[in-house]
């Protein structure tokens, strides 16, 4: 039974298994973070199958890793003990159609926004399926993935997934599978929202008269601070806010004046609307029939 329950961000065991070839159907950025954790820590790029339909982004992985990339499946997907989908929501459907007849053996790891398992299962004919959902600092090794398996996945499985997901970073077992759509909405979409108040932070100090460099340093410099401190402290983030936040002080200025527009539910809002969109991909693009 798979560990549906199990929320961390660290291995469930000290143990690593030996990696089995692994194939990615879809070979853009976040295929290549995880090809390029994997020969980091040692797969050798021979053992790694890419489908990936896009010219330049065949030439790219060619270029960076030396592995020559298919633009159609192929029957050399089937020594695979891995298949990652790392395709866009509207192609996984076609996709899944060409490379199921030779993955059949295989353990299947998703990480396409928005569809659902019980349509990637009917596609792929398989219950062994691992959902993800990771974001973009995957790709310096700094990701945070939500993850969710189907009763038809083992622990030893599972443990597989993670050694495969560390490469780019940390990640988090989900017992629903509905739970990642707010997982979309909150760290899947929210390295957006990061460069968002980054881009307002940078341009109201230069509306103040600093240089464009020195707005950017010091935004990006405080963003990374305090998470940092948020990530070490075990303090929740409105009280870390609350010590620095003095009555009368300039915190406190800018606090009430975001309190005053409303900003917190009005963010809320937002990833409301992102949640709602990941439902609806899953609507829109992932009909089983």
């Amino acid at each position: 039974m798979a560990p549906h329950a199990f929320l961390h961000g660290h291995s469930m065991s000290n143990s690593t298994q030996p990696l089995p070839p692994i194939a990615f159907i879809g070979g853009g950025n976040m295929a290549s973070a995880i090809i390029g954790g994997l020969i980091q820590r040692g797969l050798p790029a021979g053992q790694i199958e890419v489908v990936e339909p896009f010219e330049p982004a065949r030439a790219a992985l060619l270029q960076k890793f030396a592995i020559s990339a298919q633009p159609t499946a192929t029957a050399a997907l089937a020594r695979a003990g891995l298949v990652v989908w790392a395709v866009k929501p509207q192609t996984f459907r076609e996709a899944a159609q060409q490379a199921a007849p030779h993955t059949r053996g295989a353990l299947h790891l998703s990480v396409a926004a928005g569809i659902r398992t019980d349509s990637i299962a009917q596609w792929l004919a398989s219950e062994r399926l691992v959902r993800a959902m990771p974001n973009t600092p995957a790709l310096i090794g700094q990701g945070m993935t939500g993850l969710y398996a189907r009763a038809g996945v083992t622990p030893a499985e599972c443990a597989l997934v993670e050694q495969v997901v560390a490469t780019t970073g940390a990640w988090l077992w989900l017992e629903q599978e509905s739970l990642l759509d707010a997982v979309t909405a909150l760290s899947g979409s929210g390295p957006a929202y990061v460069f968002y108040f980054l881009e307002a932070m940078t341009e109201a100090g230069v509306d103040m008269g600093l240089t464009p460099e020195q707005a950017h340093q010091l935004a990006v410099g405080t963003f990374a601070g305090a998470s940092e401190l948020a990530r070490r402290s075990d303090e929740p983030p409105a009280v870390l806010r609350q010590r620095v936040t003095s009555k009368g002080g300039t915190t406190h200025a800018a606090i009430a004046s975001m309190e005053a527009d409303d900003m917190a539910q009005r963010f809320m809002r937002a990833l409301d609307a992102a949640e709602h969109r990941a439902r609806e991909l899953g609507d829109e693009y992932g009909k089983a029939d």
